[in-house]
């Protein structure tokens, strides 16, 4: 497939991977770039919302299908394994603040957050680049689908 011909994901898919070439920042960043999709799905999850009938949450499920519509348009495949990887979130988040409560979810989600980034810029000086969102806040929404595009080729199957 020529560069013309290619879908507006595989594009995306081709530039960000120029960015991680390197086994040790790639393996970094299958851990951390969930890790860190979670954290900010649970930061959201705690900002309140004052003067209403809605419960915590509400502004991490309104992101989260802002997200989704964007990844189901760049490939519905992947749309539908990111839509399933949301709502594991949506769910393990409302257990974390079952268990721990609204603050002790947020320092969790904050600390989680900060070692998590720690270890995305300790596998780009490993790379020896800078991360891609430096250049493109987009690759900031293309580091979840791209860590789950390769398992999905791992797994034989198409996006």
């Amino acid at each position: 497939m020529n560069a013309t011909a290619q879908r507006p994901v595989d594009r995306w898919f081709a530039s960000y991977s120029g960015d991680h070439q390197n086994d040790t920042n790639q393996l970094i960043h299958v851990f951390a770039v969930p890790t860190i999709l979670w954290t900010v799905v649970a930061l959201l999850w705690c900002i309140p919302v004052v003067g209403t009938w809605i419960k915590s949450g509400a502004w991490a499920a309104l992101a989260m299908f802002a997200a989704w519509m964007y990844y189901y348009k760049l490939s519905r495949p992947l749309g539908f394994g990111m839509l399933a990887i949301f709502i594991a979130m949506a769910w393990l988040t409302r257990w974390l603040e079952a268990l721990l409560g609204l603050q002790n979810l947020l320092y969790l989600a904050i600390a989680v957050f900060v070692l998590a980034w720690i270890a995305q810029f300790i596998g780009h000086k490993i790379e020896g680049k800078k991360p891609s969102f430096l250049t493109d806040l987009t690759y900031l929404l293309i580091g979840p689908v791209w860590v789950l595009s390769k398992f999905y080729r791992k797994m034989g199957w198409k996006y």
